[in-house]
């Protein structure tokens, strides 16, 4: 690695890095997580060439693995630039939980040291590490300040600062005023639920592959899982006579499944300007609308979309109108986030429609954190549509805080989306798409996340036919 950057020259430097495998549920995260534990430093001693005393760190090593395990501590940081101050800082930051340090060196530097996170009084703390080169630091506590050696800092103000400098280059704030108008979402619970009594143990899935799709494995993976038989099909393009070949395997496949699933991921590379373009071209061909009509209002049949396959099935017009039409001027749409770059994180969101039989193995008001990734996930429509969504309760997820109300707030509304709307349907709700992928779950998956993950999607469209 080498280069060089304004007025910093870097030499050709070797970057190594080594990788140990270990339990999932032995691998704890840096952010505190409850007010009232002890904070702990762990340090390592330097040789005369300034290195670590390598038996001292292998030692420390050792023995913070084996607490780790036994849960005794629950977060670790390493300090390096910014010493301990950095590191409690944004320990700190990530649950707002606050801390009380007394510490005379807090700012310099000690690679191979840490601060941790113990769950347990300070009479426990001095016992397990009795031996060890060691000091109680603090504790944590419920107020959302750092008490550093009798000076307070308030968190929200020390986050200010630290995320500021990057803040032109990366915003985490709308570059715009978000138009807030007051259309009220009531909350729909379906009455009566009718299943499409077909007596199908394992309805099959199509999936569909498009160049530049990523998720068709963790989706063949959810519904296999959900009891169902789910065929992938890539669609090829490279050549006119492939593309065409692929089309008619696609009607073929269509005619024998009860389910389409448009996965997500970034196909065409999301270009022309709007993603799902290429997916929606396909979906047009004559011979493949005619097919996911008869799907749809004849064979009692579903789709569903997730991210890119969302923008798909807004293209095309199934969501929210449920039939493949050309778009008008006033369709609902999904354009850039309002930060104006990608995004990829967990939210927040709450079902607050359960008209689809996609949504039926969950209740309205449940509020599920779940992972986003997309550059256009912004929901945009006309109030009067979004009026007329509300009143057929289309409307089936949205974007949450922390107390469960719908919000425009870039921390829990990531893309912007009007309405805080996530999720729509079709008027009969057959066709449910999504931003959320919902299909990125399981046991190995955001095991340090806090709340419930999945909205059982994949398993409610497999039982509506059974």
């Amino acid at each position: 690695m080498s280069g060089t950057f304004k007025d910093l020259d870097v030499p050709p430097t070797l970057v190594s890095f080594a990788v140990d495998p270990v339990k999932m549920y032995n691998v704890i995260s840096p952010e505190f997580k409850n007010a009232g534990n002890t904070i702990v430093k762990v340090s390592v001693s330097y040789d005369e060439n300034d290195l670590p005393v390598f038996d001292e760190l292998k030692k420390n090593f050792v023995k913070i693995s084996e607490l780790v395990k036994e849960s005794k501590i629950v977060s670790a940081a390493t300090i390096g630039v910014g010493g301990i101050a950095a590191a409690v800082t944004k320990m700190a930051f990530g649950n707002d939980i606050g801390a009380v340090i007394n510490e005379e060196d807090l700012f310099n530097y000690n690679y191979g040291s840490f601060v941790l996170e113990l769950a347990c009084d300070k009479a426990e703390a001095e016992k397990l590490f009795a031996g060890y080169n060691f000091a109680v630091i603090g504790n944590t506590t419920s107020e959302k300040s750092i008490v550093a050696n009798g000076v307070t800092i308030d968190l929200d103000e020390a986050l200010n600062i630290w995320i500021k400098p990057l803040e032109k280059i990366f915003p985490t704030k709308y570059l715009e005023e978000v138009k807030k108008a007051d259309i009220e979402i009531k909350p729909f619970n379906v009455v009566e639920k009718k299943f499409s009594g077909k007596g199908i143990a394992a309805p099959r899935v199509l999936i569909p592959v498009f160049p530049g799709n990523n998720c068709e494995y963790d989706t063949k993976r959810a519904f296999e899982k959900a009891g169902a038989v789910a065929d992938t099909l890539v669609v090829t393009n490279l050549k006119t006579q492939w593309l065409e070949e692929s089309i008619d395997k696609m009607v073929d496949m269509i005619h024998n499944s009860q389910i389409i699933m448009i996965p997500g991921g970034f196909s065409a590379g999301d270009e022309p300007e709007g993603s799902g373009k290429f997916i929606a071209a396909v979906f047009r061909n004559p011979k493949v609308k005619e097919a996911v009509m008869d799907l749809l209002k004849n064979r009692d049949g579903l789709m569903l979309g997730i991210c890119n396959g969302f923008q798909a099935l807004i293209k095309l017009g199934l969501v929210p109108f449920g039939e493949i039409r050309d778009m008008e001027e006033n369709s609902p749409t999904l354009t850039f986030n309002t930060i104006g770059r990608h995004i990829s994180c967990l939210a927040d969101t709450k079902i607050v429609s359960n008209k689809s039989p996609w949504l039926w193995n969950s209740n309205v008001g449940d509020i599920h954190k779940v992972a986003f990734s997309h550059g256009e996930g912004r929901f945009m429509a006309d109030e009067a549509v979004i009026k007329a969504l509300a009143e057929n309760n289309q409307i089936a997820t949205q974007y949450v805080d922390p107390n469960g109300n719908p919000t425009f707030d870039i921390r829990y509304n990531p893309n912007g989306s009007l309405y805080a709307i996530e999720g729509i349907t079709s008027p009969d709700g057959r066709c449910f798409g999504k931003m959320a992928h919902i299909e990125r779950k399981g046991r190995s998956v955001a095991t340090n996340i806090y709340g419930e993950q999945d909205l059982k999607v994949f398993e409610s469209g497999v039982n509506y036919f059974k």
